[in-house]
């Protein structure tokens, strides 16, 4: 039994929906997107916390698989730190602006 299998078809980093400047009254919204790719690098670190716990056990798992999903999920990782960075440096620019 592979349980490792829908680690490498799930997608390796959180995709960015189009944006589409309306007026308003849009359906998905900026902190929708937030949360979901906030959701989907949550379900690639536990997947890769499952994958590693599989290999662990002994369950029979392709090692090359689960490095994958471990660098995938740490990648995903960093990628929103570095968002989440760079929006707390625009928040304290646009905090300090004086007028």
């Amino acid at each position: 039994m592979n349980n490792i299998s829908s680690i490498t078809t799930a997608p390796s980093m959180p995709r960015m929906p189009t944006v589409k400047p309306t007026g308003g009254g849009d359906s998905s919204s900026f902190k929708d997107m937030l949360v979901n790719s906030i959701k989907e690098v949550n379900s690639m670190q536990t997947e890769a916390d499952q994958a590693v716990e599989a290999l662990f056990t002994g369950e029979d798992v392709n090692p090359a698989e689960v490095l994958t999903a471990v660098q995938k999920a740490d990648l995903a990782f960093r990628l929103t730190m570095q968002m989440r960075n760079k929006a707390m440096d625009v928040y304290r620019e646009i905090r300090d602006i004086r007028i």
